[in-house]
């Protein structure tokens, strides 16, 4: 009786332990780039509703784009985090300044895609598809998602690339996506 009942508490502890880990790694991985649904924010306060993204929220404004965050039209905005901007050093700076909005606001348009896209949306279709996906932004140019693993990424042309990070929000008139980088056309 006593062989049985530490056998059985054994065989429970085991059973425990494996499930709190499997738990404590499902935990941190969704935690990481799941979507968060908040469908009672617009783009404009999804954007500030995370603290990464102070440098967007500048550049949307000084761009004259903000309209486009309250409207019910549905976008998805692929966000560069502030150190995406801080990487590109004086150019960044620069891009903030007064004479430089028309620029500003056509790269702003090149992180911006027409209808609600989730990171997980993106990746089912890169499963789909078997492969990289394209979309055309609202600036005309193309971008291309693909996944390494679990990690997304997207690309303009041969000459900008930005990963995935942190968690998306999906608002009520579309998705913020923030990303590591900015996206910028190629230098002339």
């Amino acid at each position: 009786m006593i062989k049985t009942c530490k056998t059985t508490l054994t065989a429970i502890a085991l059973a425990s332990l494996s499930l709190v880990a499997a738990c404590d790694e499902q935990d941190k991985a969704p935690a990481e780039t799941a979507t968060r649904d908040d469908g009672t924010l617009t783009l404009a306060a999804g954007l500030g509703a995370d603290e990464q993204l102070d440098t967007l929220r500048s550049a949307i404004e000084q761009s004259e784009l903000s309209g486009v965050f309250e409207g019910a039209a549905s976008y998805t905005m692929l966000a560069p985090c502030d150190a995406a901007f801080e990487a590109l050093g004086e150019e960044g700076t620069d891009l903030l300044r007064e004479e430089q909005r028309p620029l500003l606001a056509a790269i702003l348009r090149d992180h911006l895609l027409p209808g609600h896209l989730t990171p997980e949306s993106i990746g089912e279709a890169i499963d789909r598809a078997g492969g990289p996906v394209t979309m055309t932004t609202l600036g005309q140019t193309t971008v291309t998602f693909d996944k390494d693993g679990e990690q997304l990424s997207v690309a303009a042309g041969d000459t900008s690339r930005a990963a995935f990070v942190g968690a998306a929000i999906a608002a009520n008139n579309g998705v913020v996506i923030p990303i590591d980088a900015v996206l910028l056309p190629p230098r002339g």
